[in-house]
């Protein structure tokens, strides 16, 4: 059979055990046989808490059958998620002579899980580099670099502002290199305080501290084979930074109430939308691990920085929530994309789409105008027209100012008009007064 078995007696020691039980467990049959189930330390085992009872498991007493799905620690050390169910054995006259357990891996279940979590969270991108939008050449030179990063082994920082998506870019780190098909773990280093960080980072034992109830296991033997994103690495405290350096250089650590090391294979990305060098100075961060990590660095523009990508955005997210409600929103206003273009989104891309995502939800179907826009970005818009307005009141700069606004408008006069505030006939008039060329402003 696949599923490894053993039998225990009443007093929990094993009495015998399959070859699966010793593939799955790295114990031989030597090894086992005469020794106490406990050194599978399994986190679901419940021992006797009275004493005095001929069962030394509460599993006798109860005499029930037992499913559990828990995790065992291998004879190296590792992590096993397994599935248990045992049963007692008795004779013809009912009494107990022991039990017999069988342990199902479920280790390519746990896997599975992880892959569906990320292709759930990947289902609505279907264009751009690895789900990541954009024409712009800056962001050209992303993909150029994260394609040639993804085929090293070596730690990848990824720097750029709040809703630039690092994220994306570590998915297109792991989708294209060698590790693709091992598991993809991440984590958020600004969600938790120091000690559940420690915890999450290399996982603990049963018992390690109050509330450790069963085995956990941390993201770095999860990522084993893989790739492990930290994200905001800059919010580690000095404590974990220190560990972490451990195990970039050793490749091992060890869980929380536990001394053994584990040895663990796992290419590290991080994020971070801080200046570390900043932070290093003020002693807040270490050298020698910044260092480490930092050995390719990709840089993530803002989003003002790449406007002519915003058309193509806003496109992909017009999509994906006309899939979702149903609405027969068709696109933006003029005077809305033009609005979408001046306006400076300090929250990145993250901001672009949930302005989408509020219009979505006011609009009704045809063209999203400006007034169906968060109140933000909507007054911020009449400042931008205002801004131009008020430049046109100045001889000495609004013949530059119309020039600039009818080469962005194609020379449609009309939508130069809108961008400035003004009304077309004004437009039309500031051209005739400055002798203003439409195919030369155009070009």
């Amino acid at each position: 059979m696949n599923d490894g078995l053993m039998l225990i007696g009443t007093d929990g020691a094993i009495l015998m055990v399959n070859d699966a039980f010793e593939k799955l467990t790295g114990y031989t049959s030597g090894e086992a046989v005469g020794k106490s189930c406990t050194i599978l330390r399994c986190d679901a085992c419940e021992k006797a808490v009275e004493k005095g009872k001929h069962g030394w498991c509460t599993f006798f007493e109860k005499g029930e059958a037992a499913k559990n799905r828990c995790m065992i620690i291998r004879k190296d050390g590792t992590y096993l998620p397994v599935l248990k169910n045992a049963s007692l054995l008795k004779d013809g006259q009912g009494m107990t002579l022991g039990a017999v357990e069988t342990l199902t891996d479920i280790s390519e279940l746990d896997r599975l899980d992880q892959e569906v979590d990320l292709l759930y969270r990947r289902h609505d991108i279907r264009d751009g580099f690895h789900g990541i939008i954009g024409k712009s050449p800056v962001m050209q030179n992303v993909f150029e670099v994260t394609q040639k990063a993804a085929q090293s082994d070596a730690p990848v920082i990824i720097t750029g502002e709040s809703g630039t998506g690092k994220e994306l870019v570590a998915r297109a780190i792991h989708q294209a290199g060698p590790r693709k098909d091992g598991p993809f773990v991440e984590l958020n280093c600004a969600a938790l305080n120091e000690s559940l960080l420690e915890s999450e980072l290399f996982g603990h034992i049963k018992g390690a501290f109050s509330g450790a109830y069963r085995h956990r296991l941390g993201r770095f033997e999860a990522a084993h084979g893989g790739d492990f994103f930290l994200d905001e690495i800059g919010d580690v405290p000095l404590s974990i930074q220190i560990k972490l350096l451990r195990v970039l250089e050793t490749k091992q650590f060890e869980r929380v109430g536990d001394h053994q090391p584990v040895s663990v294979d796992v290419r590290i990305i991080t994020a971070t939308n801080r200046n570390l060098e900043e932070m290093i100075e003020q002693k807040k961060f270490r050298d020698d691990l910044y260092f480490r990590i930092n050995v390719i660095p990709i840089y993530l523009p803002p989003l003002r920085k790449r406007k002519e990508d915003i058309p193509l955005l806003v496109t992909e997210f017009l999509r994906q929530f006309q899939s979702k409600t149903g609405k027969r929103i068709n696109g933006l206003t003029r005077e809305t994309m033009d609005l979408f273009l001046a306006y400076p989104w300090p929250g990145n891309i993250r901001e672009l789409k949930s302005a989408l995502e509020y219009a979505f939800v006011i609009a009704e179907e045809g063209l999203i105008s400006p007034d169906q826009l968060p109140m933000k970005i909507f007054n911020a818009g009449k400042k931008h027209s205002g801004a131009w307005l008020s430049g046109l009141s100045a001889d000495s700069s609004e013949k530059a100012i119309l020039i600039d606004a009818l080469r962005r408008c194609g020379g449609n006069q009309s939508q130069a008009a809108r961008m400035l505030g003004v009304t077309r006939v004004t437009v039309w008039n500031r051209m005739r007064k400055y002798g203003i060329d439409l195919k030369k402003a155009s070009n």
